[in-house]
């Protein structure tokens, strides 16, 4: 379970580093996928 974990995550971080073509715009991905993260685990609570 956790190698498909550890796959699917390099996966997912790949398409999202070569979809933004700036290290500005990886700092902003990388800002949202934060972001979207906090949100979940406050609506969790």
């Amino acid at each position: 379970m956790n190698k498909i974990f550890a796959v699917l995550a390099l996966l997912v971080a790949g398409i999202g580093l070569s979809a933004c073509n700036t290290v500005e715009g990886a700092g902003q991905d990388i800002q949202r996928g934060g972001a979207a993260i906090e949100d979940t685990a406050n609506d969790a609570k």
